[in-house]
């Protein structure tokens, strides 16, 4: 089974089921007539029960294992009671549920847009005109990925003596931050479209992405003011492969090669991933060195000074009520299904398959984004951001804890880090899109890369790297100086790889930052750099993106000395 396969899979069985329910059947010797099926309501339950069960299930055993793993370490480990369990259980709760819906509704609603303008919009338009609209696409999957609010959210705390530029991206400039981010993802998606089209190789893509990140790493990384800046822009690379832009660009992506002949690789898949990954740390950085010459650090304190207590005023009234949190959830969706019923409409002159069932879908993505939004201020932002305040009581004294430090240094340390590598590894495995990347690179390679031994290293990759952004807090790493570094690695590895795995390595890391991992870490990093009165808690993230890569690249290359020997 090819990668696209797996992403349309459970459209395409909905569809069948709609088609089937709806769908009139004639009867012997008579004219055909739409029948109408009566269903009583044990009846209707005993159908949608298992089903709804199941999609609720998918996401109860994303969140509820970390959860009470986050619990059972504070309260056995740290010794710290869960403050206000109660309402961040209901957090807890909301984001189940939500991301149920959501998903459900992204299946029904979202992937049939992208389905059919792949299908038509080349036979339809030009090319010019179709990267055209998928740039712009992308801005708009990148306001409707549920990790993006996260990111906004949790970074309003930074202090701008400590962090000036960085406060006024993540305060005053964060849609601009947002556009930037979703600016780089659209032209992700226009380089890998071609690149499906052309049938490009990725290793020169990556070679080529990767040299601007690098340079203008460096760039900021000898400006002391905008040091604090590549936290931020690392995880950005993170946090836009989600569920939203993966499938949604990918349909598109592979619906045009396939208009163009060109999609029957089973390659075709991978890439875009990759590119959605790198691309926007090149519009973040440029922002900020952007912003480094138009306004000075005096005048962002300047600001921040003046607006602090009004800003810290509104969010402690909007923090009382779930109203900003629904009204995010709909202006992240609604705007996205503007512009593909515009271009399905007005542009193509097309028509969907089932209008009832497409707006069902859509209203059950808004619908899931509002509740998910909810839980991610009450549940996810809650639990991750007490666990990492709570941390360093392990190793120091700290206010919160009278406890603290409750262990002695060197295994206070040993603690916090096993603890970050098992919360790494455990929301990995966790992850249902790498059960679905390992079952098919498995098919690819023809069974030498095994499902298990993807899953495992990914997993470890991951572990090993958020056990590392955890340390570069604790200890107040450069983060340039452990990136640059491992990208090299990587580039090194690319070069050695063949492209089947190169293609998987880099894909990887898309895979493993889910709505729930990405919010959580998030959290957990900006409470424990708050702690440590560190600069700024981001990258980590960062760090679980590329660990990954290195260690798929590791085990390919394993992978190729064995069957080499094997074929001598």
């Amino acid at each position: 089974m090819k990668y696209s396969d797996f992403l349309h899979e459970s459209e395409i069985n909905h569809k069948s089921i709609s088609y089937n329910l709806l769908t009139p059947r004639p009867s012997k010797g008579k004219s055909l007539k739409p029948q109408k099926i009566k269903v009583g309501p044990v009846k209707a339950l005993s159908l949608v029960g298992p089903y709804t069960l199941t999609r609720v299930m998918d996401q109860v055993k994303a969140v509820v294992p970390l959860a009470a793993y986050l619990f059972l370490f504070q309260i056995l480990i740290l010794r710290q009671p869960i403050a206000e369990a109660s309402m961040i259980s209901f957090g807890l709760v909301a984001v189940i549920i939500g991301l149920a819906i959501f998903m459900e509704g992204l299946k029904v609603g979202l992937m049939p847009f992208g389905n059919i303008i792949g299908d038509t919009l080349p036979k339809k338009a030009s090319m010019f005109v179709v990267l055209i609209i998928i740039a712009i696409l992308g801005v708009g999957v990148t306001y409707a990925e549920p990790a993006i609010g996260a990111l906004k959210a949790f970074g309003a705390s930074v202090n701008p003596q400590d962090a000036p530029y960085l406060y006024e991206i993540l305060n005053n400039r964060s849609e601009t931050l947002v556009v930037m981010v979703g600016a780089g993802v659209g032209l992700a998606a226009v380089i890998g479209t071609v690149r499906f089209v052309k049938g490009w190789s990725l290793k020169p893509l990556i070679y080529l992405a990767l040299a601007p990140t690098i340079l203008l790493t460096i760039y900021a990384w000898m400006n002391p003011d905008l040091r604090t800046i590549l936290g931020l822009a690392w995880d950005c690379g993170a946090v836009t492969t989600g569920p939203v832009t993966v499938p949604l660009v990918l349909s598109l992506g592979i619906g045009i090669a396939a208009s163009a002949g060109k999609g029957d690789s089973s390659l075709s898949g991978f890439g875009v991933v990759t590119m959605a990954s790198l691309f926007p740390i090149i519009a973040v950085l440029s922002l900020a060195i952007y912003l480094s010459n138009v306004i000075t650090v005096e005048e962002i304190l300047a600001s921040a000074t003046s607006t602090q207590s009004e800003l810290t005023n509104e969010i402690s009234r909007w923090s009382k009520t779930p109203f900003a949190e629904i009204i995010g959830g709909v202006r992240a969706i609604l705007p996205l299904v503007i512009f593909l019923m515009f271009v399905l409409f007005v542009i193509l002159k097309s028509k969907l398959p089932n209008n009832l069932v497409t707006t069902y879908g859509l209203t059950l993505s808004i619908l899931g984004m509002c509740v998910f939004n909810i839980g991610l201020t009450y549940g996810l932002g809650a639990i991750g951001g007490q666990a990492g305040s709570n941390l360093p009581a392990a190793f120091m004294e700290v206010p919160i804890s009278e406890f603290s430090p409750i262990y002695s240094q060197a295994l206070g340390l040993t603690i916090v880090i096993l603890f970050a590598w098992l919360l790494g590894f455990g929301a990995t495995l966790a992850e249902p899109a790498l059960n679905a990347l390992g079952l098919t690179v498995q098919e690819l390679t023809n069974g030498a890369f095994k499902k298990s031994m993807l899953m495992y290293s990914v997993a470890g990759g991951v572990a090993f790297g958020i056990a590392l952004g955890v340390g570069k807090i604790v200890f107040n790493f450069d983060l340039a100086t452990l990136l640059i570094p491992l990208y090299l690695l990587a580039v090194v590895l690319t070069y050695f790889s063949t492209e089947e795995f190169v293609n998987v390595a880099w894909d990887s890391a898309g895979v493993t930052t889910g709505p729930v991992t990405v919010p959580l870490v998030l959290a957990m990093g900006l409470g424990l750099g708050n702690a440590v009165s560190a600069t700024e808690g981001f990258g980590i993230l960062s760090m679980a993106s590329i660990c990954p890569i290195l260690a798929v690249l590791l085990m390919g290359l394993y992978i190729q000395i064995t069957q080499k020997k094997k074929d001598s």
